[in-house]
């Protein structure tokens, strides 16, 4: 995924900036970024590996020395941005978000000739971030250039462009992101996340619609080019994605997924599936509001039967060798026995995507005296990695458990039948659940269904991106 912020004032942005981007860690894990610029002075920009230390720190060094007007930051998961690009179009900064599956197609079409290089990173791969610069400055002017783009680019792309009038801000042409405009007393920012922007003085002000570009100056904004009509935003902004201050299109993640955890519970309880347990739990920290709703309506209480030490560990995947990342996910694991020992327990986690980290949280869980353990997942069997965003994207969908298992219980034929697998009410959807639970260690296991997950989010349905569940745009 990636995340990114913005500012335009009348006085110093960079503390904005800093702290704006800052709050976008929970979406990124790789690389960090910031440019500003200042009327007299220019440019400035510095990028940092955050693979091992969180933005933050890795940037209070920087800001003494940064000054400006306007900026703009970035959290990525892929590619070093925001970059500086000087072409006919003026010197300007930018950053991405997105996943350009057309990437080798389009040097081919329009870089192929002489006199076009783009500089490769380690993998061999062209910076996505760069390639969308060239795409623009293919046009007279920025609005063209960020509408070419758009029009190009398969998969998805949500932009920001700095220069010395300000910011330019493009959502992806289906929206699958959100982009929001905050203003305050001293200027305008732009978004991902809204508690981002509340948080630093700024209020609600607008919302980008699918495609929309406008342009942010200290002043407000101004719209460049409309939005169009046709929106898919990602579910899995509220599932899991989002953090639980924000609302995307009017809808708040916290409330969204307790809304989510009470369906769930409904649904079981008019089924007469629940199962008879002492607790029920979230696994931390994005299943616990699911499993909070589910608690309340389902009557049976909520505990946490385990808590996660982030303090010196706070990601799982810090340490380079993997045998030392393995040790530090189980040391993460603090149990409280009390709640433990010979209970029955039942498991609310924002989604199973390959299972293998939630398979050791069960053998953890037996090992720490449970007496049953049941799993629910807040969304549908996942049947399809992202090719718009970073969730679930893998270099196989057979990585992903469910078609996994599938494949184990029929071969290639059972790849035909997904539909039908997805479906619980169903011998094939039965057969999944039960192979996966002999796999897991669960005693029981149940997936949200999709119609209950779209009830939840409670917006228009057509306007909703569900492809990693349903592989239909």
């Amino acid at each position: 995924m990636g995340g990114f912020f913005g500012a335009v004032s009348r006085q110093d942005c960079v503390l904005d900036l800093f702290f704006g981007t800052d709050y976008h860690s929970h979406l990124g894990t790789k690389r960090g970024g910031m440019a500003v610029c200042d009327a007299q002075d220019g440019f400035q920009r510095q990028i940092h590996n955050i693979e091992n230390t969180p933005f933050r720190t890795k940037f209070e060094k920087d800001l003494a020395d940064f000054h400006g007007h306007a900026g703009i930051g970035c959290i990525s998961d892929t590619d070093p941005q925001p970059l500086l690009v000087r072409s006919h179009l003026g010197l300007y900064a930018i950053t991405t978000v997105g996943i350009i599956n057309n990437a080798d197609a389009l040097v081919e079409k329009y870089f192929s000739d002489h006199g076009h290089q783009f500089m490769a990173m380690s993998s061999g791969k062209v910076n996505a971030t760069e390639l969308t610069a060239a795409l623009i400055n293919q046009c007279d002017d920025l609005v063209s250039g960020i509408r070419h783009a758009q029009d190009e680019i398969d998969g998805s792309c949500t932009i920001l462009i700095l220069d010395r009038q300000g910011i330019i801000a493009a959502r992806d042409k289906l929206g699958r992101l959100p982009v929001l405009v905050g203003q305050g007393e001293k200027g305008c920012c732009v978004s991902f996340e809204s508690f981002a922007y509340h948080k630093l003085g700024y209020a609600d002000a607008y919302e980008l619609g699918p495609r929309e570009i406008v342009r942010i100056t200290a002043d407000g904004w101004e719209v460049l080019s409309p939005a169009g009509e046709e929106m898919k935003i990602c579910a899995f902004l509220w599932t899991y994605y989002g953090y639980p201050n924000s609302n995307y299109e009017g809808v708040n993640v916290e409330v969204m997924r307790y809304r989510n955890g009470e369906i769930m519970a409904r649904d079981e309880v008019q089924k007469g599936k629940l199962p008879k347990v002492d607790y029920v739990a979230g696994v931390p920290d994005s299943g616990v509001p699911h499993a909070i709703g589910f608690s309340n309506r389902s009557g049976k209480p909520f505990a946490r039967p385990f808590v996660k030490y982030t303090p010196t560990w706070p990601r799982s995947f810090m340490p380079a060798s993997q045998e030392v990342r393995n040790q530090v996910a189980k040391m993460k694991q603090i149990p409280v026995p009390e709640l433990i020992e010979g209970k029955k327990l039942l498991f609310v986690d924002d989604s199973i995507v390959r299972g293998t980290q939630l398979r050791e949280t069960v053998e953890f869980l037996y090992e720490s005296g449970a007496a049953e353990v049941h799993m629910r997942s807040a969304c549908p069997p996942i049947m399809y990695g992202c090719k718009y965003l970073n969730f679930s994207r893998s270099n196989s969908d057979m990585e992903l458990l469910a078609r996994k298992t599938i494949q184990e219980l029929e071969g290639d034929e059972g790849q035909n039948h997904l539909e039908e697998y997805a479906d619980a009410s169903t011998e094939r959807g039965g057969c999944m659940l039960k192979a996966i639970c002999e796999k897991m260690g669960f005693d029981s296991l149940g997936y949200q269904s999709l119609e209950g997950l779209l009830e939840a989010i409670g917006i228009d349905r057509s306007k909703i991106c569900t492809y990693c569940w349903t592989g239909k745009e």
